[in-house]
């Protein structure tokens, strides 16, 4: 008996490291979210350019959608900025972006200040919609078929390499659905 006892701190400790060794082969922006493969939530949220102009979920329906989770206090939103630039040009696509619990003045001098490359940005103060779809924060970006059903989610910022591998055959895809 005791030499079993001897053994359980080797156990453990051997446990925890083919824990963390699996750890370091798992992809951090790969996030499960529940609500891949379910329709956008109802909303009604104002615009951050417009108080008084409130939009909802069918105001994103019809296209292949972006949504874009940004906010002024997030570093990384900065950096994926330019590149969200060059993607609204894709006529493919209609990129939303979803201002995540931030203040409306600072989030419209931003617009301003980098250019704004959304066709609309939704004003999420106090982070409703952004814990409905699940973010956990900023950037994220889903993206939203034609028929409103949430099909990808991807957490951190967007460059060439990430647009390139993780958007565009979703995209590709989703426009060969459009067709039939």
């Amino acid at each position: 008996m005791k030499s079993i006892i001897r053994f359980i701190p080797l156990i453990l400790f051997v446990l925890l490291g083919a824990l963390l060794y699996r750890g370091l082969f798992l992809n951090p922006q790969a996030m499960p979210s529940a609500m891949i493969g379910k329709p956008l939530p109802k909303f009604e949220l104002p615009r951050v350019k417009s108080e008084e102009q409130l939009v909802g979920r069918d105001d994103l329906q019809g296209n292949i959608v972006l949504l874009n989770v940004w906010a002024t206090w997030c570093i990384q939103c900065k950096y994926e900025h330019p590149y969200l630039l060059n993607i609204a040009k894709d006529e493919r696509i209609k990129l939303y972006g979803l201002n995540f619990t931030d203040d409306r003045n600072a989030a419209l001098s931003w617009l301003k200040q980098y250019q704004d490359p959304y066709v609309f940005s939704i004003f999420d103060e106090q982070g409703a919609l952004g814990l409905d779809i699940g973010v956990f924060g900023a950037p994220e970006t889903f993206v939203i078929d034609h028929t409103g059903i949430i099909r990808k989610r991807f957490a951190g910022p967007i460059n060439d390499t990430v647009w390139k591998r993780e958007f565009l055959p979703l995209i590709e895809t989703i426009e060969a659905e459009m067709a039939q």
